[in-house]
């Protein structure tokens, strides 16, 4: 047998510093995977309707605020607005853009 650290028989693990840890603990399978959408929010600021696009990216920073803290309901629920809003915010743009360009392309000059 080694010196190292000793298994348990119950799931546990003890660490170096005589902490045990629990190997199969309901806490962590608990977290839910977090979805705030950061990188869409930062991909929509490229788009024309940019007050809209800050709101996105505000409540994607807010939801992993929630998540930090440890309010998943409050994450989610602000990680679906931040996708709501930045859904909107790539139509919007996509619109400003439809009617920039037919409106520059079809007057006479």
């Amino acid at each position: 047998m080694s010196t190292g650290t000793p298994k348990m028989n119950n799931g546990t693990d003890r660490s170096l510093d005589g902490s045990v840890d629990q190997l199969g603990s309901a806490e962590a399978q608990d977290i839910p995977p977090l979805k705030n959408y950061l990188c869409f929010t930062i991909f929509t600021c490229f788009c024309p309707a940019w007050p809209i696009n800050i709101v996105a990216l505000v409540f994607s920073v807010l939801s992993q605020n929630s998540y930090d803290a440890e309010d998943y309901d409050g994450s989610r629920r602000l990680g679906r607005k931040a996708l709501h809003v930045g859904i909107a915010s790539i139509i919007i743009g996509l619109l400003i853009i439809t009617i920039f360009s037919s409106v520059h392309f079809t007057t006479n000059t």
